[in-house]
């Protein structure tokens, strides 16, 4: 292989600056429809209409594009010239011992280098450049994709299968569009014009050649070049991207119920276009290198024909048509190689474009009607009448479940794990639909409302008490994006927590690990009810954690809970009884239905499930 063909070969391969895996590394396994309908492939047959699909990811860049197109077409000229103007040299003025013609042929052929490897400096960055904006806008694409998806998505799909999407897939769409094209449009177009020499000088000759293609084909072997540590700063970035994913997707549920889709998109944005510019730099050294080494490679071959010419100037060489096919095919067959790397890295390109395409189709399993109004103000009255609904269509988790939530009122949800109890908190927020009955929020049906201002009338706040990472300040301003410090002061206060979370060891500013790490639970849940607080909802959603905590805690819990509650219509899964007993309403449900109703008093004296579970809850020392 020449030193250009290494080196056109050289740069698909290490243009998968985020270590995606090409060449010897396949992407997967085969694809089939299972959950959440597909699993991966290593390879899939050419399909035009994913290859016009990608394509179309570089129209933005079209003035780019087309100059890559042209760099192209010249460079597959020019890299058979490199083997021309050597023999045309040697079998012309040095066969004749023209000193001054050979000098002459040389500085043409140093001249005809430097513009090859100039032309094939910005031919490689203008590839790299528009690989890594179409990997840019196609990981955007994904994210807010993402975050439009129902809930029930996120049921199915596993979150390593949606950060390989974004990731390694993404990477190899990559390779197919900056290198398979590129390169194997420079590689065809030198085998053409390298073939048409050979039959201008001897066709017989050349069919002799061309007898030799199968063999070479068989014995190609792929070499792959290892990652230098220009793309260290890269990976590493990358890495704070997938983890950036991973927690968004984890905390979707939090990212929906405070309508942070905005807020979050514009942070993931950053973290990618920062991934952006690491690999901009290591693609701008890579192009200064890689021609390098291709000039190094020539100005050896120039060296050659010095010393060559100057023995044959004095009669010691005897030329012949055969220099002419002892260069042209050089080039002809080092293409071989190259074409079959470039069909393998495409078939893996393929694979992982249809599986990116695959998740972009995807259709949230609802999306709010055409006639769906916002709210602009709410009492917080909510009814659920004959309510039933499943996630899997052959089995119903609620069953004819009927109930009113006055404003204001708190109605507490007791049952057994798997009882519903999840479920209707989920249906009241719309991260679900119902599968048969009606859901009203002030007399309006659930379907008929804009998701996002019912989210905006809603706080939640989860058993697992989910935060982001970054501060404490930052968790509690996800509850209202626009507030002030002082707003966010004057919610802590309001809770009378203020105390606990200036304690922490940087008061707000106490960093958050992923997912709370750092923190306790306790304080968790502090900053979890002040974020809710901030909102200042009009109905209330409440999974209460059952993980102990110590009794001074808890029991400023109890008062924060307590105050958060006051005058808002609240829904409760209640794993306290002081909860419970302060409760307005107690729904008592067992596999989908509601088997008893009413306040703590009353239930306990109808010596009914209820009852049953009381005495479950004094015997594990609750009191």
């Amino acid at each position: 292989m020449t030193t250009n063909e290494a080196i056109d070969d050289a740069a698909s391969k290490t243009s998968a600056s985020s270590g995606a895996p090409t060449g010897d590394k396949r992407v997967a396994a085969l694809i089939q429809f299972e959950r959440d309908g597909e699993r991966d492939m290593s390879q899939r047959p050419l399909d035009f209409g994913i290859v016009d699909r990608l394509f179309r990811y570089t129209q933005p860049y079209a003035k780019k594009r087309n100059w890559l197109f042209v760099l192209v077409v010249l460079r597959a000229i020019q890299l058979p010239m490199m083997g021309w103007i050597p023999a045309a040299v040697i079998s012309g003025p040095i066969a004749h011992h023209d000193s001054r013609g050979t000098l002459r042929g040389v500085m043409g052929f140093f001249c005809a280098v430097l513009f090859t490897d100039f032309c094939f400096h910005f031919r490689l960055r203008l590839a790299l450049e528009l690989g890594e904006s179409i990997v840019r806008d196609m990981r955007n694409e994904i994210y807010r994709h993402l975050l439009t998806m129902s809930m029930s998505f996120y049921g199915r799909m596993k979150v390593g299968r949606l950060i390989s999407r974004v990731t390694s897939d993404v990477d190899v769409v990559r390779t197919g569009v900056q290198d398979v094209t590129y390169v194997s449009v420079v590689q065809v177009g030198t085998m053409v014009v390298t073939g048409a020499l050979m039959i201008y000088y001897d066709w017989l000759l050349f069919l002799v050649v061309m007898t030799m293609v199968p063999v070479l084909w068989k014995l190609v072997r792929h070499f792959r070049a290892k990652l230098s540590a220009a793309y260290r700063n890269a990976q590493e970035s990358f890495s704070r991207v997938t983890a950036t994913l991973a927690e968004s997707v984890t905390g979707i549920r939090v990212t929906q119920g405070f309508v942070r889709q905005d807020i979050n998109g514009g942070l993931f944005r950053t973290l990618i276009f920062n991934h952006s510019q690491y690999n901009m730099d290591a693609v701008r050294n890579s192009a200064v290198f890689l021609p390098m080494l291709e000039f190094n490679g020539q100005l050896f071959i120039s060296i050659l024909l010095v010393v060559g010419g100057y023995q044959a100037v004095h009669g010691h060489i005897d030329l012949s048509t055969l220099i002419f096919f002892f260069f042209l095919a050089n080039y002809f067959f080092n293409a071989i190689p190259v074409l079959g790397n470039q069909y393998n890295q495409a078939l893996s390109a393929m694979a992982g474009a249809e599986r990116v395409f695959h998740l972009l189709d995807a259709k949230p399993d609802w999306t709010d009607g055409p006639d769906a109004r916002a709210l602009s103000s709410i009492d917080g009255r909510v009814e659920l009448r004959h309510v039933s609904f499943a996630y899997q269509p052959d089995k119903l988790v609620l069953n004819d479940v009927d109930f009113v939530a006055e404003p204001g009122q708190t109605i507490a949800l007791v049952g057994h794990t798997g009882s519903g109890k999840t479920s209707i908190i989920n249906l009241i927020a719309k991260f679900y639909l119902p599968t048969a009955g009606e859901i009203f929020i002030d007399g309006r049906e659930i379907r008929h409302i804009e998701s996002t201002s019912l989210h905006q009338k809603m706080g939640n706040v989860m058993q697992n008490n989910f935060l982001f990472s970054g501060t404490v300040l930052e968790n509690i301003r996800i509850g209202r994006p626009g507030a002030t410090d002082a707003d966010i002061v004057e919610a802590a206060r309001s809770l009378d927590v203020l105390d606990l979370i200036e304690d922490l060891p940087h008061g707000f500013s106490t960093k958050v690990g992923e997912k709370g790490s750092g923190l306790s639970l306790g304080q968790r849940q502090i900053i979890c009810f002040t974020r809710a607080m901030l909102a200042a909802p009009r109905i209330i959603i409440l999974d209460e954690a059952t993980s102990s905590i110590d009794a001074i805690t808890e029991a400023r819990l109890q008062k924060a809970l307590q105050a958060l509650l006051t005058g808002r219509t609240s829904f409760v899964i209640a794993h306290r009884l002081s909860t419970i007993r302060h409760a307005d309403m107690v729904l008592v449900l067992d596999h989908g239905r509601i088997v008893e109703r009413g306040t703590h008093t009353e239930l306990l004296s109808q010596h009914g499930v209820y009852a049953g579970l009381y005495r479950q809850f004094v015997r594990s020392g609750q009191s």
